[in-house]
């Protein structure tokens, strides 16, 4: 696709169709209705994300987008940030956290140089890169405005690319030291949160240095006044190139009628970044865990999701997405394999009283 706009306006809205069809299945399994909760609604949205009621998600895809990010500088980072090019490298040679978790789910893996600070030409990691880093976010902007659209295009190409490959589903993650503090200056300026209560301490600060990353924060959005209502400013003002292409992501995978994992915190920015620009794309999107930074809760509100499970995770890197792609095997399992009331021999009328007023929201957790 030519452009960012030509990847949202191909975007389309669930299929109603096949979330009926989805609906009515579960409805004839035997069970008591609604006792798979979130399985059976993922089952649902995977229906409308596809068009089909039957899914699967074997063929699994991490895109790992890497960029350093020059508000480091102001020492808001307790990582060197020589770290983002040689976990970006450890990343495709299955040394990170994430990658271990990619490897033992069976799911394929991918990083994406778009703004490193270094070479890494000679390596596995793919070249997209747009500069070596982006500019200080407490001094000035980002980047240029051109270059964040062009970083959400490359984004969203790459999960296009993945999804012409065979991608049943994609996981977005990133990598790049600072980033959290740029996430949260994303968070903050969309949502309207104040700073103290969009930053958080990331992969560990001293006192002092997370009240710095405080004040830097503010005074990003001071400086820079990013327009809340338009998400390309921001991303462009206070933002970074990972989180910009990692947007493009999630906006690609919504194009391509796939499901789009989030990770955590910065993952998450990134979605409300790709749904403020394309409202659309927000049904697409599956939440995995619910990270410990302070902001993440935030943003799901603004999302209006919910995480899936919450394993106390802050490591980024796309590391909760094979997780939730297990999920979502089980909620595909579930749909297509349980036997039907009929199947099963069980005449179900009994339970026609119950459906009729909900009563099982009211608690219960078996048969009986």
């Amino acid at each position: 696709m030519k452009d960012i706009q030509s990847v949202i306006d191909a975007v389309s809205p669930l299929s109603s169709a096949a979330m009926e069809a989805a609906r009515k299945r579960q409805a004839k399994l035997a069970k008591p209705p609604g006792s798979l909760g979130r399985l059976e609604e993922l089952s649902i949205q995977l229906a409308g994300i596809t068009g089909n009621a039957h899914n699967q998600v074997k063929v699994r895809h991490l895109l790992i987008f890497a960029a350093d990010n020059g508000v480091v500088a102001e020492g808001i980072a307790s990582t060197p940030p020589s770290v983002t090019a040689q976990q970006s490298v450890n990343l495709t040679l299955g040394k990170t956290g994430a990658a271990v978790l990619a490897a033992h789910f069976g799911c394929k893996l991918t990083v994406y140089d778009v703004g490193v600070n270094a070479d890494l030409s000679g390596t596995a990691v793919i070249n997209r890169k747009l500069a070596f880093g982006t500019g200080n976010i407490a001094r000035g902007p980002a980047m240029p405005r051109e270059m964040a659209l062009k970083a959400l295009q490359i984004g969203a190409e790459a999960a296009l690319e993945a999804i012409a490959g065979g991608a049943e589903v994609l996981g977005i993650g990133e990598m790049g030291i600072g980033n959290t503090t740029t996430s949260a200056a994303v968070t903050a300026a969309l949502t309207g949160l104040p700073a103290e209560k969009a930053v958080g301490r990331g992969a560990g600060l001293t006192d002092e240095a997370f009240r710095k990353k405080q004040q830097v924060v503010r005074m990003a959005l001071q400086i820079n006044a990013p327009d809340p209502a338009d998400p390309a400013d921001v991303l462009a003002k206070v933002g970074g190139l990972d989180l910009a292409a990692m947007a493009g992501a999630f906006l690609g995978a919504a194009a391509g009628r796939r499901p789009a994992v989030i990770d955590g915190f910065i993952s998450a920015a990134a979605a409300l970044c790709a749904v403020r620009l394309c409202p659309a794309a927000k049904g697409y999107l599956v939440p995995s865990h619910a990270s410990v930074e302070i902001g993440s809760k935030a943003l799901m509100e603004a999302l209006g999701l919910s995480p899936l499970f919450d394993l106390q995770m802050r490591l980024g890197e796309g590391s909760g997405c094979p997780l939730a792609f297990e999920v979502l095997d089980a909620a595909c399992a579930v749909l297509d394999g349980m036997a039907t009331f009929d199947e099963a021999g069980i005449d179900d009328h009994y339970l026609e009283p119950i459906r009729r007023i909900d009563a099982f929201a009211a608690g219960g957790d078996d048969n009986g």
